[in-house]
């Protein structure tokens, strides 16, 4: 039988076709698990190109890659700083599968308006920032543990972030956010290890996902890919695969880390 045969994992913003979050999806569902999709029910016309080509349907077509996987999927719009709808996820994930075994905070506010020099980002910005990453990490947790408590255990992986480790200019809010959630993990790790939950956090470094095509895939991407260790960028599907890892039996003794993924770029504790 597959590893993770009969759990249940909810995935925050797996909605994207080139993303960490569906990219975790489809691992959980090769390995046996049935996925709760979420995302922000983002406006079509605001699709990357490739999304359009495709023909995308957001977190619909997440979930069509798990059922593809032979596993069942739940497609749910979640806004994660709020704890109604927060709450509506749960209980819809209780109703439909009777369980939740992992659950994976991924979701985060689009780059765009927040890089820019502090003097220059608007405070509704910062917020929300803010609001997405850390105040959803805290209520996507909150109502998903004591389910986990009753069960006898359970997974947390946050997805942070090379800056939830190393600050740099113009990037402010998120990297508040993304200390934030290392720190989360640390805490939740003490508080809730004796209850058989494994809390880990993953700091993905670049990664090929649409997140990041403001970037473009020019010389300036290809200078990121220059300076790794391994001369290369990383993929959404590499990532989604090692956070599935860290919610198996097999890594059950790692908890309450911080895990770099960034092919070397970071090397120190």
């Amino acid at each position: 039988m597959p590893e993770l045969d009969g759990k249940v994992a909810i995935v925050t913003g797996a909605g994207r076709l080139r993303g960490i979050g569906r990219g975790a999806a489809v691992a959980f569902a090769r390995l046996g698990a049935d996925v709760v999709v979420t995302g922000t029910g983002r406006d079509p016309a605001r699709y990357p190109d490739d999304e359009k080509a495709v023909g995308w349907r957001d977190i619909d077509s997440t979930a069509a890659q798990v059922r593809g996987e032979g596993r069942r999927a739940l497609p749910m719009v979640v806004d994660v700083a709020d704890a109604d709808s927060v709450r509506q996820m749960v209980e819809r994930t209780i109703d439909e599968f009777g369980r939740i075994d992992i659950l994976v905070n991924n979701a985060a506010y689009a780059r765009g308006p927040d890089r820019v020099p502090i003097i220059d980002v608007p405070q509704n910005i910062f917020q929300r920032v803010l609001d997405v990453k850390i105040t959803g990490t805290y209520l996507c947790s909150k109502a998903v543990i004591p389910h986990m408590i009753t069960q006898g255990g359970g997974k947390i992986v946050n997805i942070s972030s090379g800056s939830g480790k190393t600050g740099s200019a113009n990037n402010l809010a998120y990297t508040a956010a993304c200390f934030a959630q290392v720190g989360m993990t640390q805490s939740l790790a003490q508080e809730i290890g004796q209850h058989n939950i494994n809390v880990n956090c993953v700091c993905p470094g670049a990664v090929d996902t649409s997140r990041v095509d403001d970037v473009g895939r020019g010389d300036a991407w290809q200078a990121i890919a220059d300076n790794l260790p391994i001369r290369r960028t990383g993929t959404d599907d590499e990532v989604g695969a090692f956070v599935a890892y860290l919610c198996t039996t097999a890594a059950s003794w790692i908890h309450g880390q911080s895990i770099n993924m960034d092919g070397g770029g970071t090397m120190e504790h």
